[in-house]
């Protein structure tokens, strides 16, 4: 449980100016067993991605991969571990692309903007494939267990993110006092589960643009009056 909280405890962290590895890098780096499960993985996230968490199965893994049942089931024991473990991979892989290069930016709207706008450019590139936090939600949502669980935490733990990112811009007095973090964070959400629907499912163009103005709509409703009405990257 302690991964998915890696957002929230190291959002403040100055280690995190630091490159990370990308996840072929870090693949190559391990021992041949692990190596093997790492590309199990990436061959389950690429197949989650698009046929969603119930698409996936040891057996269509092994033929994915070209190894036996036997050979995939020994490394994750069980299709539910299995579907947990491609959700941890996910937040992880999202985590590298959005959130590190995000909280470089000074604390505040810079901050919040870069949170959104790698967002945003995470789900432009996921509309041919989708948005396991998104297809996950819609498969998961009325089915209790360890999966819905697990999903259920990795999005919490971004939310937190974002709604702490909120908060410091709050207090360094570029958000009115008396916004309410937790109603932003649900209009800035909103803008990403429209964002998704309108690319991916209706086709319609133009819509990363939409995303930007509706979240400059959001910023400037709640925004101080000596803050600027947009703060760059």
């Amino acid at each position: 449980m302690a991964q998915n909280r890696t957002i929230v405890r190291s959002i403040d962290s100055p280690a995190l100016s630091q490159a990370h590895p990308t996840p072929a890098q870090a693949a190559r780096a391990l021992p041949k067993g692990q190596q093997t499960r790492a590309a199990i993985l990436d061959a389950a996230l690429a197949m989650a991605s698009h046929m969603g968490l119930e698409g996936l199965s040891i057996g269509a893994l092994a033929e994915v991969t070209g190894m036996s049942k036997s050979g995939v089931f020994a490394h994750f024991g069980s299709r539910e571990e299995l579907q947990i473990s491609v959700i941890r991979e996910y937040h992880h892989r999202f985590e590298e692309e959005v959130f590190f290069p995000a909280i470089r930016e000074p604390r505040g709207l810079p901050r919040l903007r870069a949170l959104f706008e790698r967002w945003v450019r995470r789900v432009s590139v996921e509309l041919d494939s989708g948005c396991i936090y998104i297809s996950g939600a819609v498969e998961f949502d009325d089915r209790p267990g360890p999966v819905r669980d697990a999903l259920a935490s990795m999005v919490r733990a971004w939310h937190d993110a974002l709604e702490r990112a909120i908060r410091q811009a709050i207090e360094a007095g570029q958000l009115r006092p008396d916004t309410d973090p937790r109603q932003m964070l649900f209009e800035i959400h909103g803008l990403i589960l429209a964002l998704h629907h309108d690319a991916r499912f209706l086709r319609h163009p133009g819509v990363l643009d939409r995303a930007r103005h509706g979240f400059d709509r959001i910023v400037d409703h709640y925004r101080t009056p000596c803050a600027s009405t947009r703060t760059k990257e």
